[in-house]
């Protein structure tokens, strides 16, 4: 199934998979409907999970993560962002929250979850539900029908407990408004740099550099290196070896004809008077009577991208309301069933959705069609193409492996099939330097092999690679006067870095005892600086990111005007002093409040639901098999 997600990631069908069902697999899992295949690997209040569940869930969280990362994604990379753990705890979350769903006595009819899969874009044509579509891309995915619907299921189920728990959350406008003074407050202060840099004709003595070299060793351990031989088996190199007839093309089309459908698409502007969606009766009768004189000038003869310059409240007005082409599920429901029930030229009675009232004008409509083939032909000759010299680029892989896999010499099967043999330097585990498309990848694999084995088939983006391990040189602390010159320079480092330390600190307490900045930097021929007025997110004038300084800046006031400590950053060490503050503008929180409302909304609703799963793991009784996540 992997693979053929990878063969089809452009296509409308794993848009699908992506934006509906992966959803159900990868953060909910799979459900209770295969409970009884495979090994245990987990028990939750007594349900199971088995080893098929984990599996499938480990299997397309790896496949987000490659669709995130691309060849970047390595072994390390997996074991940092423990993906193992990461795909049993999303099962476990799973059986909590529908074990809570049940409890509570949710349900989900056989109506609403066949209205549900029935609205599932892909699975329609022509806006209706298809049960051969449906069926075809579960075969594909190598699914029944049941055990999707029980998926869709008890995504459905979990989705009522959210909606149940988080619908008491609301948020004030005095929270919106003190969210909104502490993230657009600013302050401006002065400060001291006391750079490292500075302090020159730094001493270091022999005894001094063996020493710091003894306490440091593990800085100066050499990188593992390996060499191996390898094979490549580039698609592109077998290209010319493919045939293809009219009729395979033609077949294709045929099989595939789903895909070539160009859907019904409308060219639109419109008017966009706003209104809030839980607006009271009066506020929306006025808003549409508003709506209904903009329609009568229009009516009239009025250009309607003119009236839209002029009296539409959405993002479109600079532009006379043009929306330009789109699809109907592109658009909110009633805004699309409208405007895709028009004919060209027509201007709409008021329509509203959730954004406010709309006046729409349809310009053009373009109706359903079907690419025919002799356009489609050049498109699908290369895909085919491309298929086929992939499949023969592997299919010669393959052949050498198992040659190889026999216990002949990689050399010999290379011979045996008029192969090149390449080989590498030594190199670490970032990988070759030239030649190879995913160095960290290919270098995954060879540190995995012992002496004088050969890999299996690897696809590494570029193609297919059988690799052999020629040697390996083992990580080592090298002897001091191998590295005595870079030894001696981290030593200076530390010692300048100590004595910015010392002075900076030597500065803070004569600012504490009543001192100016001014007064105690000539002391160290200093001046101080300021920064100017600046907010907790953003750059620090002068200074730079530097996220520390920033919190420890917010935290003075008129009354604390100096830190605890001096602070440490990217450069060197600062010290500094509070000047001023501002509180943001009344009038620019008003624009803002509903937005800012929103987000806040949504963010309680998340740390409640948070707050209900971390409840529900305290009290259950949750037990994962010995030594299976290590």
């Amino acid at each position: 199934m992997l693979r053929f997600m990878r063969e089809q990631a452009g296509s409308w069908l794993i848009k699908v998979l992506l934006g509906a069902i992966v959803i159900v697999f990868v953060f909910w899992g799979v459900g209770s409907f295969r409970e009884q295949r495979g090994g245990r690997v987990a028990l939750v209040n007594g349900d199971q999970i088995t080893l098929d569940e984990y599996r499938e869930s480990y299997n397309n969280l790896l496949e987000q993560l490659r669709g995130r990362f691309g060849n970047n994604l390595n072994d390390e990379m997996i074991e940092t962002l423990q993906v193992k753990k990461q795909a049993l705890n999303q099962l476990i979350d799973n059986r909590l929250l529908i074990q809570e769903s049940k409890r509570l006595k949710f349900r989900v009819s056989k109506e609403e979850l066949a209205d549900a899969i029935s609205n599932i874009t892909a699975f329609q044509n022509a806006g209706i539900f298809d049960s051969r579509i449906y069926k075809n891309i579960l075969d594909r995915l190598r699914m029944t029908p049941e055990e999707f619907e029980m998926a869709q299921k008890n995504a459905m189920m979990i989705d009522k407990l959210r909606t149940f728990i988080t619908s008491s959350a609301k948020v004030s406008d005095q929270e919106a408004r003190e969210w909104y003074n502490w993230i657009n407050a600013t302050v401006d202060i002065e400060y001291m740099f006391f750079d490292p840099k500075r302090y020159k004709n730094i001493q270091t003595s022999e005894e001094e550099i063996k020493t710091y070299f003894e306490n440091h060793k593990e800085n100066y351990k050499t990188d593992a290196m390996v060499k191996v031989r390898y094979l490549h088996l580039d698609p592109e190199q077998y290209r010319s070896k493919v045939t293809l007839s009219d009729e395979e093309a033609r077949e294709y089309y045929d099989e595939n004809l789903e895909s070539f459908k160009m859907p019904k698409t409308v060219e639109a502007r419109h008017i966009l008077l706003r209104m809030d969606p839980d607006a009271d009766p009066e506020t929306v009768n006025k808003t549409k009577e508003r709506a209904i004189d903009i329609l009568k000038l229009a009516r009239e003869g009025k250009e309607f991208a003119e009236l839209a310059k002029k009296y539409s409240e959405g993002p479109t007005r600079d532009t006379g309301g043009y929306l330009g082409e789109f699809r109907k599920e592109s658009m909110v429901k009633p805004f699309a069933d409208k405007a895709f029930s028009m004919k060209a030229g027509e201007i709409s009675e008021p329509v509203r959705t959730q954004f406010g009232w709309h006046l729409i004008k349809v310009e053009k409509v373009n109706e359903e069609s079907i690419t025919p083939f002799d356009d489609a032909k050049k498109d699908i000759q290369k895909k085919l193409t491309d298929n086929k010299a992939k499949s023969l680029a592997y299919d010669e892989a393959e052949a050498v492996s198992d040659i190889a896999f026999e216990g002949e010499d990689l050399i010999k099967a290379a011979k045996e099939r008029h192969l090149k043999i390449l080989a590498t330097d030594f190199f670490s585990s970032k990988g070759p330097i030239e030649g190879i498309s995913n160095p960290s990848q290919f270098a995954a694999v060879a540190f995995d092999l012992s002496a004088m084995e050969i890999s299996d088939v690897q696809e590494l983006g570029n193609g297919y690679y059988i690799l052999q391990l020629l040697d390996k040189i083992p990580p080592e602390i090298p002897p001091i006067d191998k590295v005595e010159i870079e030894v001696r320079a981290d030593l200076i480092k530390e010692k300048q870095d100590q004595k910015a330390k010392a002075d900076s600190s030597a500065f803070l307490a004569a600012l504490k005892s009543g001192k100016t900045m001014n007064d105690a930097g000539k002391q160290f021929d200093l001046e101080p600086k300021t920064t100017g007025f600046f907010n907790r997110n953003g750059s620090i004038p002068n200074i730079g990111f530097e996220r520390d300084i920033s919190e420890a800046a917010f935290q003075l006031t008129r009354e604390k005007k100096l830190p605890e400590n001096v602070l440490k950053g990217s450069k060197g060490y600062y010290v500094i002093q509070f000047k001023d503050r501002k509180i943001p503008d009344s009038d620019a929180f008003e624009k803002e409040k509903e937005d800012i409302k929103e987000r806040l909304l949504a963010q309680k609703k998340s740390e409640i639901f948070d707050a209900l799963l971390a409840q529900l793991k305290s009290k259950s009784d949750i037990s994962i098999k010995e030594g299976f996540l290590k």
